[in-house]
């Protein structure tokens, strides 16, 4: 996938993702072309990042952006100096594979298995011989063959670390291949021809052991990246074609068959059925789809078929959002890692040259034998790695939000991620957070002869025309029946509405407009006030001369909400707050009815913002819950703005830091408690790595650490390292 592109706001002084190579605001003009490349082999971030700046430094490249976690590069390049050819060759000469990105093939299957790589290959082959060699000496063999045998074992597990090493030092990036390089010549060079041989072998199973595990976490990704299908069944002109989607063009119709996948983000025009939105919101249970309903990329289709019109190209649909939004997510730092990356980057270089120090000083100051100070430094270049230490955040917050984005969570950063660890009080809006959002009828009270399906079934033949939420309400309560048609409808603005049944007025309305019609209010209003304190909205339901009853409105409360609540305050969250412009009368009502700690009414957005940032001060980090459009003020205020992301997708997916596909409440406690439960494993894997690198570092002056066991404790650690950050892929 190779475009053209301008600067648009990627130069330093804009963007907030850390690049080396990124072109500054005065080379805004020059254009570049961009190509993604999809990378294997990446089992050590310290050296991935060494391959970023490599690439960075290749003439004519203006960016290149390595995402770890995904092994994806975006390379931005002067394509009249540098080809994609050119950066897949310096790629290769590094020790990686590299194959340019297709976005509708998916990630998965572009490049050769782990397993049968040549690198993993000449692993085996080493390891071969290397126990050919111990059986050898063992029958008593011994001199110049054992040798050779040795150095054949190390040339094969160290080929690819030993290019990979020499290349980094040729763009001035010297990396854990080269120190291991020097290692295994230095064990030569002194006469420990076995235990370099080991220490290549070693090595080389490290690196697969590292690759892995890393990609075991990727595939939890790229399986995201490949749930939407390829190409789709299209009706144009009458005629049914079967296209790529890349093809296909907003206002085609898509023809979707029962257990088919829906390749494009639409309306339903024909037919119903069953869809299974899990890909989009986590919910394995399927959802009723109508005309006139959404649907969207990636889903199932169950036992109908449908007719989709398209409404948004395969590049831009909710799937492609969320898919760029956790690559995002992933390369971005979060707070520790960022604190890791600086630490690293001072002490390498100051091991390197302890080691250096260490190989020299006592023989040229002390006139200490040169060879045991010799091999400790040797000990000393292969412990320096940092791959432990660097890999500790990263791959617990790719795991994390991994997991997140299975369970229909959608968290934008590795920052919101550790900060939803610190949350101590939340905020929620009222309408379409803790309700549902649109008023239902919950109530009929008959005021005459006339029983509540009839009250009902005028309201409905009145109502039928209209387009006010209220009308909905009461039409979805009497099931869309038509047992009276209203002529003649009028819409009373302010007060209600009326239309002719069976040649008499009925009117719908509220208080005022039964007064205008000389209706006694004695005989509604106790009723009317009473329905009115619990947060409902009165129409009352008659004609000039007779008043039949009144229907009462309300917006009603999710079925969780209380229950999410509840497992907020058990998960440690110490201040729960309703935030809502409604009277303080509903706001109270509801209030009660689920549990929150405090409320307030009547607010206006730039109050919200007031009341999160009080709340702020006396809790310290604080989260507001909203729907992402009307509150977005207040969530752009809290630490972590969460939206509701199933009724108003793409503005909940823009505004806020996470977002609850699914609109379901219930995963908010889990949010916070993977938030809790990744701080703490990356704080395991950082004390970790560090103490053993300074047990390490201890054990190597009194002379009690040999190369191999100093390459098991590397490339162990890493491992171990990556396999705990791991744990935060298993549902909590």
């Amino acid at each position: 996938m190779v475009a053209n592109s301008r600067c648009g706001g990627e130069c330093k002084c804009h963007s907030k993702v850390e690049s080396a190579n990124l072109p500054a605001c005065g080379t805004a003009d020059i254009a570049g072309a961009e190509v993604v490349l999809v990378i294997s082999g990446l089992d050590c971030a310290d050296c991935a990042a060494k391959l970023e700046k490599s690439v960075s430094r290749v003439q004519g490249v203006l960016s290149a952006k390595l995402n770890f976690a995904v092994g994806r590069l975006n390379v931005s390049y002067d394509d009249a100096k540098v080809k994609p050819s050119d950066i897949i060759g310096v790629i290769t000469s590094l020790g990686y594979q590299a194959e340019i990105l297709d976005k509708f093939v998916g990630t998965g299957k572009l490049l050769t298995p782990w397993w049968l790589e040549k690198r993993q290959m000449a692993t085996g082959v080493a390891g071969v011989l290397i126990i050919s060699a111990y059986l050898l000496e063992w029958l008593g063999v011994t001199g110049g063959s054992i040798v050779c045998l040795y150095a054949v074992a190390a040339g094969a597990g160290g080929y690819h670390a030993a290019r990979a090493g020499l290349n980094s030092l040729r763009y001035l990036t010297p990396d854990m291949n080269f120190l291991m390089t020097v290692a295994v010549l230095g064990a030569f060079a002194i006469g420990e021809s076995s235990e370099g041989a080991m220490v290549a072998f070693l090595f080389a199973v490290g690196n697969t052991l590292q690759m892995y595990t890393m990609n075991k976490t990727r595939q939890s990704i790229r399986m995201l990246m490949e749930v939407a299908p390829p190409d789709a069944l299209v009706k144009r002109a009458g005629a049914e074609t079967r296209l790529v989607v890349e093809d296909i063009i907003v206002g085609d119709t898509l023809v979707v068959k029962p257990g088919e996948r829906i390749a494009m983000d639409g309306i339903i025009t024909v037919g119903s059925s069953m869809v299974n939105e899990a890909a989009i919101t986590g919910e394995a249970m399927p959802v009723d789809k109508t005309v006139g309903q959404v649907v969207y990329a990636g889903t199932v289709n169950g036992n109908g078929v449908i007719e989709v019109i398209v409404t948004k190209l395969a590049k831009d649909s909710t799937l492609t959002r969320i898919m760029e939004l956790v690559e995002e997510a992933q390369a971005t730092k979060a707070p520790s890692q960022q604190f890791v990356d600086t630490f690293a980057k001072y002490y390498t270089p100051v091991v390197l040259v302890t080691a250096l120090a260490v190989m020299t000083l006592p023989t040229i100051v002390w006139q200490q034998p040169f060879n045991p100070w010799f091999y400790k430094g040797l000990v000393l270049l292969v412990i320096s790695c940092p791959c432990a230490l660097v890999i500790s955040t990263p791959v617990s917050i790719v795991a994390a939000i991994g997991n997140a984005s299975r369970q229909g969570v959608l968290i934008k950063g590795g920052i919101y991620l550790e900060q939803m660890g610190a949350i101590k009080a939340m905020a929620f809006d009222k309408t379409g957070t803790l309700t549902i959002g649109r008023p239902e009828v919950t109530t009929v009270v008959p005021l005459a002869e006339a029983n509540e399906a009839e009250i009902l079934a005028l309201a409905a033949g009145v109502e039928r025309l209209s387009e006010h939420p209220l009308a909905k309400a009461v039409l979805e309560k009497n099931n869309y029946n038509t047992k009276y048609l209203g002529q003649n409808f009028q819409a009373l603005p302010g007060k209600g509405a009326k239309a002719d049944i069976d040649g008499q007025m009925v009117y719908v309305g509220n208080s005022q407009l039964f007064n205008e019609l000389g209706h006694d209010q004695e005989k509604y209003s106790q009723s009317v006030s009473q329905l009115e304190e619990t947060g409902h909205t009165v129409m009352l339901v008659g004609t000039q001369t007779s008043l039949y009853g009144l229907i009462a409105v309300a917006d009603t409360i999710r079925p969780n909400t209380e229950r999410a609540l509840n497992r907020l305050k058990q998960a440690g969250i110490r201040q729960l707050v309703m935030l809502t412009g409604d009277n303080p009368r509903a706001a109270k009502n509801i209030a009660n009815q689920v549990g929150i700690d405090d409320f307030f009414g009547q607010l206006l957005p730039e109050d919200k913002v007031g009341a999160v940032n009080k709340l702020g001060g006396q809790y310290g980090a604080v989260a507001m819950v909203g729907d992402g459009i009307n509150d977005a003020p207040a969530l752009a205020a809290a630490d972590i703005g969460i939206a509701m992301g199933l009724g108003g997708t793409d503005a909940a997916l823009e505004t806020a830091d996470v977002v609850l596909m699914a609109d379901d409440l219930d995963k908010l406690a889990y949010v916070v408690d993977l938030g809790r439960k990744t701080v703490k494993i990356i704080k395991q894997n950082v004390y970790f790595a560090v103490i053993l690198k300074l047990v390490f570092l201890g054990l190597t002056f009194i002379g009690m650490a040999s190369l191999w066991l100093a390459v098991v404790a590397d490339t162990g650690a890493a491992v171990l390292v990556i396999l705990n950050g791991m744990r935060l892929m298993q549902r909590l």
